[in-house]
């Protein structure tokens, strides 16, 4: 976690040294007329307050600021974009006796780091988050600690107040980490498919699963977590525009079923690095690329005859395919390659 952290005081400064020193990748941000109130390395800001955090706000992960949390509120408050984009922040105040979480406490990791800075210093950790103050799991905290992405994060709130006033909540998860992330807490119960939880008479729902959800079942009170368990292997000709691409594979998972909320990454061939329209796709939906070498796709048994094109083009009897088997591990194929104009595309499942 790259954490900024900001004094103003002398007794902030030396706070912030302690800080520094205890956690990894932490930088310190100080006035320059407290040098001498602080051993250690520190960046001085002999600009305002206020650029600085705005020079900070989108670089790190998160922020302890020591000084009043009146400063703080006010400096933050125009940078303030949502819970799944702003950086944890904590405030403490500079004889150290309260770590206050202020904002982002479940997604950004701000109930963590103010009970981290609370721990270094002997401070108390101030945590008012509903679920957390109630000794209860929180639905945004089981999808971050699981790498699930929330499918409509309006939602939590929904199903966290419903957890808090015991309210029956009917839960679908092949995966079985949501029973253990809530140890018999709250008002749960789990049905082995979606039909069954909605026919329960439950008041909300949770889904984790890579399939889109029926509209005859969408409900306000359904929450779905995505696990990032999909890969696609993707082959393309030179050339090829990220649009064209795009149209192709989501048609397919359409067809499948899935969403692309759950893509993990893409793989295809080392020798589509330096493909335009493929990069663009990628940076669009903010997916990784894993690249192959021929030797590594010609490795990998896949179901499909070879390509004489591919063997031909860059000396892989593949692409699609064999790419996206590797990519997850030796995984199940949902969709065996599939070829559209420039396009080629196979689906793979990670298990």
């Amino acid at each position: 976690m790259n954490i900024a952290i900001i004094a103003i005081t002398g007794n902030g400064a030396r706070l912030g040294c302690r800080l520094r020193d205890a956690l990894p990748e932490s930088v310190l941000y100080l006035p320059p007329k407290w040098v001498g109130a602080c051993t250690g390395p520190f960046t001085p800001f002999p600009g305002c307050l206020r650029e600085l955090v705005v020079l900070l706000w989108r670089k790190a992960d998160g922020l302890v600021f020591i000084m009043a949390t009146g400063i703080v509120v006010r400096l933050i408050a125009p940078l303030l974009e949502g819970k799944d984009r702003d950086p944890a922040v904590v405030v403490m105040d500079d004889s150290g006796k309260f770590a206050v979480s202020l904002l982002s406490g479940h997604l950004g990791g701000a109930n963590d780091l103010a009970g981290r800075c609370a721990a270094i210093t002997g401070a108390m950790p101030v945590i008012t988050t509903a679920t957390d103050a109630n000794g209860l799991p929180s639905f945004d905290m089981l999808a971050k600690e699981q790498g699930w992405a929330i499918e409509d994060l309006s939602r939590v709130k929904t199903l966290n107040a419903l957890l808090l006033e015991k309210g029956r909540i009917a839960v679908v998860d092949p995966t079985g980490h949501v029973e253990q992330h809530f140890c018999g807490r709250g008002n749960l119960t789990f049905h082995p498919d979606f039909s069954a939880a909605m026919k329960s008479g439950a008041q909300g729902f949770l889904f984790i699963t890579n399939r889109s959800i029926p509209p005859q079942l969408q409900n306000p009170a359904l929450l779905v977590l995505r696990p990032q368990n999909l890969v696609l292997g993707i082959g393309c000709n030179s050339g090829t525009d990220a649009e064209e691409i795009g149209e192709v594979v989501l048609a397919n998972l359409k067809r499948q079923f899935l969403s692309i909320r759950s893509v993990r990454c893409i793989a295809t061939a080392a020798a589509k690095r330096n493909e335009p329209g493929l990069s663009l796709f990628a940076e669009k939906n903010s997916l990784p690329v894993i690249y192959y070498e021929s030797n590594e796709l010609n490795a990998v048994a896949s179901p499909s005859p070879p390509s004489p094109h591919a063997l031909e083009a860059i000396g892989a009897t593949g692409v699609a395919e064999p790419a996206a088997l590797i990519a997850s591990d030796g995984g199940r194929l949902l969709l065996k390659k599939v070829k559209s104009g420039n396009v080629t595309l196979a689906i793979a499942e990670i298990q």
